[in-house]
């Protein structure tokens, strides 16, 4: 039975990659498989390249950076940059804000509806606002 649990899972990574265009290669899936079963989180690339050599998978640090990167111009990511040295990928790609634990450098879930926005500023002609991203840095 874990077998075909198996089978049915890397079928699913296979088809969600090639849904958002991306070649399925053997690195993709291993990653993809990584972050995408399982519960929602947030990881930097050094923690998804350290994860990925404790499970004897071999991927240099720059392909799992290129690696996040095509997952979040795809749209199955999304980048969370905290700071200047510190940026997080989240698998949960809702709307959602976090707060940031600057001692830990933990990141946590704020859902959206616990933010109220009354106005924001107008943006710069011929822009439109993609997304409103907050976060709320903790001590």
């Amino acid at each position: 039975m874990k077998h075909m649990k198996t089978v049915r899972s890397f079928t699913n990574v296979i088809n969600r990659l090639r849904e958002v265009n991306l070649r399925p290669t053997r690195q993709r899936i291993s990653l993809a498989k990584m972050l995408l079963e399982g519960e929602d989180r947030h990881i930097t690339a050094e923690m998804l390249h350290q994860e990925a050599l404790g499970l004897n998978i071999s991927v240099s640090l720059a392909t799992v950076y290129n690696t996040l990167n095509q997952f979040t111009a795809a749209g199955i990511l999304r980048e969370i940059g905290v700071d200047s040295q510190h940026c997080y990928f989240d698998t949960n790609t809702s709307d959602h804000h976090h707060f940031f634990f600057e001692k830990t450098k933990h990141l946590e879930d704020i859902k959206s509806e616990d933010i109220v926005l009354t106005s924001i500023p107008k943006p710069p002609d011929g822009t439109v606002v993609k997304r409103v991203d907050i976060v709320i840095r903790l001590k």
